[in-house]
């Protein structure tokens, strides 16, 4: 009795470790399941990020180079208006078609410029307190991308350029058709910029004084460009004062560097120690000047207007002044277009003496 009892006994206790070893194993089955299906998860979790870490990567790379292709700096391409406004032919639609086509040409020529600046000037960039910044100085856009960049802008230049061949001159006249035509013209224009601003980028730039007046040469093409693009003539005082004022902006961007960058301005580039904040303010006093002389004699010596855009003198008179003051109290003048753009005093200026032109060109009687 006390045997068969034992025997009992045991068989419960079997059967209590069989129910709880069962309940054990699907215990354990359900956590391995559960680790299954959450390192499935993970790896889906950590695969999907890779994905679109690298559209990611891709969407900054583009955000990159439309960065450097610096688009602020396309304001500086609206010069190639000034024919077309001065000429009086800015309502005639065929005027208005080419000189647009010769912005877009210009804006895609001079971002393939910046580009190729700032691959020439990595190293230099990366040791500039706000250029190392940029897209290439910070590493966010590769220099493979920025090659291929610049190639693509430049066949946009060409097709642009091939563009103008096609697009009527007629009702013009083209009084360019005994140098080749205007046309041919605006062609070699633009190839001239683009070499000139390499060789800039390359050589130029470290010799004094040339690398400003390369600066300024960069204006008077685009004042040349829009005036042959229509065509039409301009007065020589025009180009002068493009010229004049072009220096005045690339010696200011030269006192902004020395004065930022202090006692390791030649360290980031060899030419500025070849300059002085001195010297540098005698020739922005003389050309600030000659600017404001030569645009008085052009608006009372010129034909255009009939001598009436002389009322416009005090805005540009205020507009230097406004920007010395920037320069001088404010140590801005670096980026002539982030001054234009930001300073509202000086935007202000900018657009009422266009107004006021356009309305003695346009709308007075002549």
């Amino acid at each position: 009795m006390s045997f068969s009892l034992h025997v009992q006994k045991q068989v419960i206790v079997c059967l209590t470790f069989a129910y709880y070893a069962e309940g054990i194993e699907q215990l354990l089955k359900k956590v391995s399941t559960t680790q299954e299906d959450s390192v499935e998860d993970s790896v889906q979790v950590r695969t999907a990020p890779i994905h679109r870490d690298n559209e990611t990567s891709t969407l900054e790379k583009v955000r990159a180079i439309v960065r450097a292709m610096r688009l602020r700096q396309w304001t500086k391409n609206l010069a190639v208006f000034v024919g077309i406004v001065f000429a009086q032919r800015l309502l005639n639609v065929p005027s208005l078609e080419r000189t647009g086509l010769a912005f877009v040409t210009f804006c895609l020529a001079s971002s393939s410029v910046y580009l190729l600046n700032d691959l020439l000037d990595l190293e230099n960039d990366r040791q500039h307190p706000t250029k190392r910044h940029r897209p290439l100085a910070s590493g966010r856009l590769p220099v493979s991308w920025a090659i291929a960049a610049i190639g693509v802008l430049l066949l946009g230049c060409v097709g642009l350029t091939t563009w103008i061949f096609f697009v009527p001159i007629a009702p013009l006249q083209d009084i360019y058709a005994t140098y080749g035509g205007a046309n041919l013209i605006f062609a070699l224009t633009i190839a001239t910029y683009l070499i000139l601003m390499t060789l800039y980028s390359v050589r130029l730039k470290h010799v004094v004084l040339i690398d400003v007046f390369i600066i300024a040469s960069g204006f008077v093409l685009r004042i040349l460009a829009g005036a042959v693009v229509i065509p039409v003539s301009i007065s020589g005082w025009l180009y002068l004062v493009t010229c004049l004022l072009s220096l005045f902006l690339a010696l200011s961007k030269r006192r902004h560097e020395l004065v930022l960058l202090q006692g390791r301005a030649s360290v980031h580039r060899q030419i500025l120690k070849e300059y002085s904040i001195p010297m540098l303010d005698q020739m922005i006093t003389i050309v600030a000047t000659t600017t404001i002389m030569a645009y008085s004699l052009y608006t009372v010596q010129g034909t255009t207007g009939s001598h009436r855009l002389i009322v416009t003198i005090p805005l540009v008179l205020y507009g230097i002044f406004r920007y010395l003051y920037l320069v001088y109290m404010r140590m801005e003048g670096g980026s002539p277009e982030e001054v234009l753009l930001r300073d509202r005093h000086m935007l202000g200026t900018v657009m009422l003496c266009t107004i006021l032109i356009i309305v003695i060109l346009y709308i007075l009687p002549q």
